[in-house]
Protein backbone atom coordinates (compact mmCIF):
# COMPACT_ATOMS: atom_id res chain seq x y z
CA UNK A 1 0.00 0.00 0.00
CA UNK A 2 2.75 2.40 0.89
CA UNK A 3 4.61 1.59 -2.29
CA UNK A 4 1.44 2.18 -4.32
CA UNK A 5 1.06 5.62 -2.76
CA UNK A 6 4.68 6.44 -3.46
CA UNK A 7 4.30 5.21 -7.04
CA UNK A 8 1.22 7.37 -7.59
CA UNK A 9 2.98 10.40 -6.02
CA UNK A 10 5.98 9.85 -8.28
CA UNK A 11 3.67 9.54 -11.29
CA UNK A 12 1.95 12.81 -10.38
CA UNK A 13 5.35 14.52 -9.94
CA UNK A 14 6.56 13.21 -13.28
CA UNK A 15 3.41 14.41 -15.03
CA UNK A 16 3.76 17.83 -13.41
CA UNK A 17 7.41 18.04 -14.46
CA UNK A 18 6.51 16.92 -17.97
CA UNK A 19 3.71 19.48 -18.26
CA UNK A 20 6.04 22.22 -16.95
CA UNK A 21 8.66 21.13 -19.45
CA UNK A 22 6.10 21.11 -22.28
CA UNK A 23 4.88 24.60 -21.30
CA UNK A 24 8.48 25.88 -21.31
CA UNK A 25 9.10 24.28 -24.70
CA UNK A 26 5.89 25.81 -26.09
CA UNK A 27 7.14 29.23 -25.01
CA UNK A 28 10.43 28.47 -26.72
CA UNK A 29 8.61 27.57 -29.95
CA UNK A 30 6.53 30.79 -30.00
CA UNK A 31 8.78 32.64 -32.44
CA UNK A 32 9.66 29.67 -34.63
CA UNK A 33 8.33 29.06 -38.13
CA UNK A 34 5.76 26.43 -39.02
CA UNK A 35 8.31 24.48 -41.01
CA UNK A 36 10.78 24.41 -38.13
CA UNK A 37 8.12 23.33 -35.63
CA UNK A 38 6.83 20.61 -37.95
CA UNK A 39 10.35 19.33 -38.60
CA UNK A 40 11.14 19.25 -34.88
CA UNK A 41 7.86 17.41 -34.27
CA UNK A 42 8.67 14.81 -36.93
CA UNK A 43 12.17 14.40 -35.51
CA UNK A 44 10.86 13.75 -31.99
CA UNK A 45 9.19 10.50 -30.97
CA UNK A 46 5.42 10.71 -30.33
CA UNK A 47 4.65 11.39 -26.69
CA UNK A 48 7.98 13.07 -25.96
CA UNK A 49 7.97 16.59 -24.45
CA UNK A 50 9.26 18.12 -27.70
CA UNK A 51 6.59 16.33 -29.72
CA UNK A 52 3.85 17.43 -27.29
CA UNK A 53 5.13 21.02 -27.28
CA UNK A 54 5.28 21.13 -31.08
CA UNK A 55 1.81 19.64 -31.29
CA UNK A 56 0.44 22.15 -28.77
CA UNK A 57 2.01 25.12 -30.59
CA UNK A 58 0.75 23.93 -33.99
CA UNK A 59 -2.74 23.37 -32.55
CA UNK A 60 -2.65 26.84 -31.00
CA UNK A 61 -1.57 28.47 -34.27
CA UNK A 62 -4.13 26.52 -36.27
CA UNK A 63 -6.81 27.57 -33.80
CA UNK A 64 -5.77 31.21 -34.15
CA UNK A 65 -5.79 30.95 -37.93
CA UNK A 66 -9.20 29.30 -37.82
CA UNK A 67 -10.51 32.11 -35.64
CA UNK A 68 -9.07 34.76 -37.95
CA UNK A 69 -10.47 32.98 -40.99
CA UNK A 70 -13.89 32.71 -39.34
CA UNK A 71 -13.85 36.42 -38.55
CA UNK A 72 -12.80 37.27 -42.11
CA UNK A 73 -15.51 34.96 -43.45
CA UNK A 74 -18.09 36.68 -41.25
CA UNK A 75 -16.98 40.10 -42.47
CA UNK A 76 -17.10 38.89 -46.06
CA UNK A 77 -20.59 37.47 -45.52
CA UNK A 78 -21.72 40.84 -44.11
CA UNK A 79 -20.26 42.65 -47.11
CA UNK A 80 -21.92 40.19 -49.48
CA UNK A 81 -25.24 40.66 -47.68
CA UNK A 82 -24.92 44.44 -48.01
CA UNK A 83 -23.98 44.07 -51.69
CA UNK A 84 -26.94 41.80 -52.27
CA UNK A 85 -29.29 44.37 -50.73
CA UNK A 86 -27.72 47.07 -52.88
CA UNK A 87 -28.11 44.93 -56.02
CA UNK A 88 -31.75 44.28 -55.11
CA UNK A 89 -32.31 48.04 -54.84
CA UNK A 90 -30.58 48.55 -58.17
CA UNK A 91 -32.69 45.80 -59.75
CA UNK A 92 -35.87 47.47 -58.43
CA UNK A 93 -34.73 50.84 -59.79
CA UNK A 94 -33.85 49.27 -63.15
CA UNK A 95 -37.25 47.57 -63.28
CA UNK A 96 -39.03 50.89 -62.60
CA UNK A 97 -36.91 52.70 -65.21
CA UNK A 98 -37.55 49.98 -67.78
CA UNK A 99 -41.27 50.19 -67.08
CA UNK A 100 -41.15 53.99 -67.51
CA UNK A 101 -39.22 53.69 -70.79
CA UNK A 102 -41.79 51.14 -72.01
CA UNK A 103 -44.61 53.56 -71.24
CA UNK A 104 -42.74 56.35 -73.05
CA UNK A 105 -42.23 54.12 -76.08
CA UNK A 106 -45.93 53.22 -76.15
CA UNK A 107 -46.75 56.94 -75.97
CA UNK A 108 -44.27 57.65 -78.75
CA UNK A 109 -45.77 54.87 -80.86
CA UNK A 110 -49.26 56.31 -80.41
CA UNK A 111 -47.98 59.80 -81.27
CA UNK A 112 -46.26 58.34 -84.35
CA UNK A 113 -49.56 56.79 -85.47
CA UNK A 114 -51.35 60.11 -85.01
CA UNK A 115 -48.59 61.89 -86.94
CA UNK A 116 -48.84 59.28 -89.72
CA UNK A 117 -52.58 59.89 -89.98
CA UNK A 118 -51.99 63.66 -90.01
CA UNK A 119 -49.43 63.28 -92.84
CA UNK A 120 -51.90 61.17 -94.86
CA UNK A 121 -54.63 63.74 -94.27
CA UNK A 122 -52.26 66.55 -95.28
CA UNK A 123 -51.25 64.67 -98.44
CA UNK A 124 -54.92 64.01 -99.20
CA UNK A 125 -55.88 67.66 -98.71
CA UNK A 126 -52.91 68.75 -100.85
CA UNK A 127 -53.98 66.38 -103.64
CA UNK A 128 -57.56 67.57 -103.45
CA UNK A 129 -56.42 71.19 -103.62
CA UNK A 130 -54.07 70.36 -106.49
CA UNK A 131 -56.90 68.67 -108.41
CA UNK A 132 -59.16 71.61 -107.59
CA UNK A 133 -56.52 74.04 -108.87
CA UNK A 134 -56.04 72.01 -112.07
CA UNK A 135 -59.81 71.85 -112.50
CA UNK A 136 -60.13 75.60 -112.07
CA UNK A 137 -57.32 76.23 -114.56
CA UNK A 138 -58.95 73.98 -117.18
CA UNK A 139 -62.37 75.43 -116.50
CA UNK A 140 -61.22 78.98 -117.28
CA UNK A 141 -59.76 77.96 -120.53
Amino acid sequence: MVSEEKASEMLVKEQAQTSDKVAALVELLRNRSYAEIRQRMYDSPPGSPWWAACRAELDLRNGQQFGEASLAMSRTADKMRASLEHFEQLADTLHECTKDVGELLRGTQEAGRRLEIAVYVTIGITLVQLFNLVFEIFRRR
